[in-house]
């Protein structure tokens, strides 16, 4: 099997049917695109989101925080705290566990959420640390925004750019490769891009504002997260290659390796669909926060990529660009 997520084919036939009994009291549950469940609590909701780290070793800690944080955002969730499982190879001492929960908690500490629990342990058979953080948060049922409300006439709108969490993963991982064929200005400014990391304030302030659907981009990356959120909507979008903010130093090291940022884990970005994208991107652009209107929702479910006259159909995700990048450069 290829590196990354499960398939959306093999979700659906051997995960999906698996989940025991329903409950009244969850009302977002396992689905194509979605990324976090909720449970309803009279007026609110406690949104719950997991994710692992397994491609990044430098500072996992503060990026499995981040991550899995940016899920319950996206649904317009205030982050509350998370849970954090930390397997560690057997090779690995308590120092390196603390150096992961320094990390942790200097991301906590960003987001004034708490950790609040999970699990540590050495594990056999581990060549590197494996992390999970599951995180909570809290919002008003009304206000619940999921990756399946996109509706025609919609405005796509994406923040920050694409491939930004696997432009710094590869310069920090890969630095020894990239520092002969790459600028040694753009190579350290890509490093800084996992700063970026967060979509908590966008995703809080486009739920306020109206979003219909919100999914941060991670594996599979800007291409990914368009299928994905157009299958969970039962809709088609149109998107404009040319309105995708791309960063020089992303494309200088997709490049060099061969490989599609629009396809490379993107967290730090976040996918919108909102009636007014223009409005949003400026209310967004006030705070400081870069995001461009890259195409639209259609009725149908067409789903296209314009690559100037060429219209390319964007089709579900396969391995993310991260693990075949680390193939080349490692067979090289």
């Amino acid at each position: 099997m290829n590196a990354g997520k499960l398939d959306a084919s093999a979700l659906l036939s051997r995960v999906f049917p698996y989940t025991g009994n329903k409950r009244e009291e969850v009302i977002l549950r396992s689905a194509i695109g979605e990324d976090s469940a909720a449970i309803a609590l009279d007026e609110w909701c406690c949104v719950f989101s997991s994710d692992p780290i397994t491609g990044a070793v430098s500072d996992s800690g503060w990026l499995a925080v981040h991550v899995s944080c940016n899920d319950v955002a996206s649904n317009g969730a205030e982050p509350v705290g998370v849970m954090l499982t930390i397997l560690m190879p057997e090779k690995a001492t308590d120092e390196d566990v603390e150096k992961i929960m320094q990390s942790a908690d200097r991301a906590a500490k960003e987001l004034g959420i708490e950790i609040f629990g999970g699990h540590t342990e050495f594990t056999g058979g581990l060549v590197q640390p494996i992390l999970c953080a599951t995180a909570v948060g809290k919002v008003k049922k009304g206000d619940l925004v999921t990756s399946s409300g996109a509706r025609p006439g919609d405005d796509i709108v994406l923040t920050k750019g694409a491939g930004i969490e696997g432009t710094a993963i590869l310069a920090t991982d890969y630095e020894h490769y990239l520092q002969n064929v790459i600028p040694s200005d753009l190579l350290q400014n890509a490093k800084n891009f996992m700063q970026w990391i967060s979509v908590v304030q966008e995703g809080l302030l486009a739920a306020k504002f109206g979003a219909s659907a919100m999914h941060d981009v991670t594996e599979g990356g800007v291409l990914g997260a368009l299928f994905e959120v157009a299958e969970a909507s039962g809709v088609g979008i149109e998107v404009n290659k040319d309105c995708i903010p791309l960063f020089s130093e992303t494309k200088a090291i997709c490049d060099v390796v061969g490989i599609d940022p629009l396809k490379l884990i993107s967290s730090g970005a976040m996918l919108i669909t909102i009636q007014n994208g223009k409005n949003l991107v400026g209310k967004l652009q006030a705070k400081g926060i870069k995001a461009a209107v890259i195409g639209k929702v259609v009725a149908g479910n067409r789903k296209v990529l314009l690559d100037g006259e060429q219209m390319v159909e964007i089709n579900k995700p396969e391995s993310d660009e991260l693990w075949r990048a680390k193939k080349i450069i490692e067979g090289k």
